[in-house]
């Protein structure tokens, strides 16, 4: 990794957003989509806070860009987030700073703010280093704060590449077909103590999980892991 502040670090800074802009669109351009649980989306009509596996990130946003809605997500504060963050605001999403380690808490008040804007929130369920397909409370505490539904999200696709990362993270290949599934959206009570923080946040992780098992079934899969 180039040195903080470097000049080569500063150009990346540039060129690597800009670039993966350019791919991107038109890697996705040559997908085919298609949506399930649709009415599950429109049910959140005022605002939501998306929820979705950390694998499908690539494929999540893309899809989801330009669907009539502002989107504000929640970034790591790590120097390398940084090129993150700059990624998702050519792609028209706003960032927030935090993890759960990092800024965490001031990282959701900053969401709530965005939220009271009329943007809606969007989070990876099982954080930016995982472990993988395990929920963690952040979704659960800002939509308990925020009074705003969870809408879990899930990703399949038909062919696609895996890295070698903690979460086997997904890219879709150039024509292959997407399926994006929206869950039935959960309602988090107002100010909820830890015991219900921890009963919601295990029921969104059985649902992300059944959403996951959903999708990639339909393609005659168990998983992006799947050979």
């Amino acid at each position: 990794m180039a040195v903080k502040n470097g000049f080569f670090y500063r150009l990346l800074l540039v060129v690597v957003p800009w670039l993966y802009a350019g791919v991107s669109r038109v890697l996705f351009a040559t997908c085919r989509v298609r949506v399930h649980g649709a009415e599950n989306l429109e049910r959140c009509e005022a605002k939501c806070v998306a929820v979705f596996w950390h694998y499908s990130v690539f494929p999540i946003i893309a899809v989801n860009r330009g669907r009539d809605r502002g989107w504000a997500a929640m970034v790591s504060a790590s120097d390398d987030a940084e090129f993150v963050a700059r990624i998702l605001a050519r792609q028209g999403v706003v960032s927030v700073r935090g993890s759960r380690h990092r800024g965490g808490l001031a990282a959701l008040k900053g969401l709530i703010g965005l939220m009271h804007q009329g943007y809606n929130a969007v989070i990876v369920a099982d954080g930016s280093k995982g472990p993988a397909k395990v929920m963690q409370a952040g979704a659960i505490l800002l939509a308990s704060k925020s009074a705003a539904p969870i809408l879990p999200m899930a990703v399949a696709a038909d062919r696609y590449w895996v890295f070698r990362s903690w979460d086997r993270t997904l890219l879709p290949k150039p024509f292959a077909r997407l399926d994006l599934w929206y869950g039935e959206p959960m309602i988090v009570p107002e100010k909820a103590g830890a015991e219900e923080i921890e009963r919601c946040r295990l029921e969104m992780e059985q649902r992300l999980n059944g959403l996951y098992a959903q999708a990639w079934a339909e393609l005659g899969k168990s998983g992006h892991d799947a050979v």
